[in-house]
């Protein structure tokens, strides 16, 4: 009777260990070949991407003589900081900076907030027609701005906005299509018994969307607040159309005409200019990358 029970006891004690072995799957070198030639590519790829960024780096540490050398030297063996010092010089860049941060900072908060409040209303209140409203907003995305760009800029002038920041920031405030698109889509992995539960309690739409909704959606308004600052540093077109003062240029503008007025002869100061530019997107994109690659993940996420 012992040896019986010893024995079931074994037999009962051994079926979770068989039960929890890993399955075979197969080979493993072929799953680790397919690995490495994804990852090869993806360097291969991202090398290509990348050459021009360190050919304007590099060309800011040239002379002028390694600049027009062919074939290319991409590791110049004199290294000279004289461009930035005289791309500084010539190049008003802090006051530049100064005038481009005015217009990212208001369009930036503009369009996350507006977005956020309006994707809202398209995905957790229930109301009639919003289907075909949020499919009119998507639809203006196919049209392009140089189609609405000279009928925006008389109305503009009309009421005074020319030469003036208001044309490149109020716009955002009244919400912008792919933003909205992007906030909507998160908000719809969001679980409406939240909302529920407060209605229940006696809170409006405005206080569920400021209090539960918006704390939940910090990833998806970091990356359309990346997104908008990001449109707004590099805007050209916009800047051109509606600023003529040389004292309010953003430093996509500024740049045009410092190439425009230097020419080719100052192809070091103008790419020492450059990466001073680009140089605060690569650190925002550094600190927030993860923040902002959860939002876009997330927002695809229905529920």
């Amino acid at each position: 009777m012992s040896t019986a029970t010893t024995t079931t006891s074994s037999t009962t004690t051994a079926t979770p260990t068989t039960a929890t072995r890993a399955p075979n799957r197969g080979p493993v070198w072929p799953r680790v070949a397919a690995a490495i030639g994804k990852h090869a590519l993806l360097i291969v790829v991202s090398i290509v991407f990348l050459m021009p960024l360190f050919w304007m780096v590099s060309g800011a540490l040239k002379t002028t003589a390694d600049i027009g050398q062919f074939p290319i030297v991409w590791f110049p063996d004199v290294i000279t900081t004289g461009n930035f010092t005289y791309g500084l010089s010539a190049f008003p860049f802090v006051r530049y900076l100064v005038n481009t941060l005015l217009i990212c900072i208001p369009s930036m908060v503009g369009a996350a907030l507006s977005s956020a409040l309006v994707g809202y209303g398209l995905s957790r209140i229930d109301w009639p027609l919003r289907n075909v409203l949020f499919g009119t907003i998507i639809a203006t995305m196919m049209i392009p701005f140089y189609v609405t760009m000279v009928p925006l800029f008389t109305a503009y002038r009309a009421i005074g906005w020319t030469d003036t920041y208001l044309p490149l920031i109020v716009p955002h405030f009244f919400g912008v299509p792919f933003f909205i698109f992007l906030m909507r889509q998160f908000f719809l992995g969001i679980p409406l018994t939240l909302s529920d539960a407060a209605r229940v309690d006696g809170a409006g739409e405005l206080r569920i969307f400021f209090q539960i909704i918006l704390p939940l959606c910090k990833p998806a308004l970091a990356a359309v607040a990346l997104f908008q600052f990001l449109a707004s540093w590099s805007d050209l077109l916009g800047p051109l159309l509606y600023l003529s003062d040389s004292t309010s240029y953003t430093l996509s503008l500024g740049l045009t005409f410092f190439q425009g007025a230097e020419g080719d002869t100052a192809l070091g100061p103008l790419m020492a200019v450059s990466t001073l530019i680009l140089l605060p997107v690569i650190v925002l994109f550094f600190f927030a990358q993860r923040t902002f690659i959860q939002g876009i993940t997330m927002s695809g996420i229905k529920e």
